[in-house]
């Protein structure tokens, strides 16, 4: 079982650093706008930096000022302490995915592999939701807003009361992947009844949602090679688990030291925290402060596979 992260406790206060970056950005694009005109030399006869470069980076600047101030804003709105950094762009060459060292079936070799990290040196993590026990119009609008990519892995029997919640995240950019009809424990069944739980999945996703996915994830990340077997046979490529999971009220990890690691996944619930306390909400402002903290954009998994 994964160690029980330490809690803290209350927001912090959105810091004065983001005036000031927005600020500079402001002088940058004061600065371009403000430099030589085509034609111009200087004393020696040499032609200075032309007008087409010139408007060039002032658009540039100005939409990168536009950018980071329109995150500022949100960052502000959402009670983040520091503005979460954009990602680098996706990679022109996918990483190779492989089954996570210990986490490996007999005969897995052309199985969907199940890992909890994606091999990058950027200083990235992916963010993932499941479950959908809530649907919270909050944290929709909140993570657009701040423009955080995820993924979602569903179950039917916590979403088929309120498809149009899902197809609005899907129309938001969300992939939504698959997490079983049922939420069931998965080992316990005989292969047959857990490769109905996985593709009568995949036929509601296609049916609701207009694609089968091909990210699947087990119940509770337990599984066993019938799992893999039957995932692979109803169309899904990978079976991504998660290294560190978080609550509205704490952390917990996989790995001994309690950090982020580039390339992790992240799990959290849509869902409130023991006896109601917490949101979703909660759960996210508390990813993207430590995030941030630590130095990590957020990326889009589906990127990176």
């Amino acid at each position: 079982m994964p160690a029980r992260g330490a809690r803290t406790g209350g927001v912090r206060r959105f810091r004065p650093a983001v005036a000031a970056g927005a600020a500079l950005i402001l002088l940058v694009v004061t600065a371009l706008a403000t430099g030589c005109s085509a034609g111009e030399h200087d004393r020696h006869g040499q032609g200075l930096l032309n007008a087409p470069e010139a408007r060039a980076l002032d658009a540039y600047a100005t939409r990168l000022g536009a950018r980071y101030a329109e995150r500022a804003v949100a960052a502000k709105r959402w009670a983040l302490g520091r503005v979460p950094p954009v990602p680098p762009s996706a990679p022109a060459r996918k990483p190779p995915i492989t089954f996570r060292k210990g986490f490996e079936v007999e005969g897995g070799k052309d199985l969907p592999p199940v890992f909890t990290t994606v091999p990058t040196r950027n200083k990235i993590v992916f963010l993932t939701v499941d479950e959908g026990t809530e649907k919270d119009p909050e944290f929709l609008r909140m993570m657009s807003e701040l423009k955080v990519p995820y993924s979602a892995f569903l179950s039917d029997d916590l979403i088929n009361d309120d498809y149009d919640y899902f197809r609005r995240m899907r129309d938001l950019g969300v992939t939504l992947n698959n997490d079983t009809l049922h939420t069931p424990y998965l080992p316990g069944m005989p292969y047959e009844e857990q490769r109905q739980e996985i593709c009568g999945m995949q036929d509601v996703m296609a049916r609701e949602f207009g694609r089968r996915p091909t990210l699947f994830r087990p119940p509770n990340g337990v599984y066993d090679a019938d799992t893999l077997r039957a995932a692979k046979s109803c169309g899904i490529r990978y079976a991504p688990i998660w290294n560190e999971e978080v609550f509205a009220d704490h952390w917990e990890y996989r790995e001994w030291d309690h950090r982020l690691h580039p390339g992790d996944i992240v799990l959290a619930h849509l869902r409130s925290g023991p006896d109601g306390q917490g949101t979703t909400t909660d759960a996210i402002r508390r990813f993207l402060d430590r995030a941030t903290d630590e130095g990590y954009a957020v990326a889009r998994l589906e990127d990176y596979l």
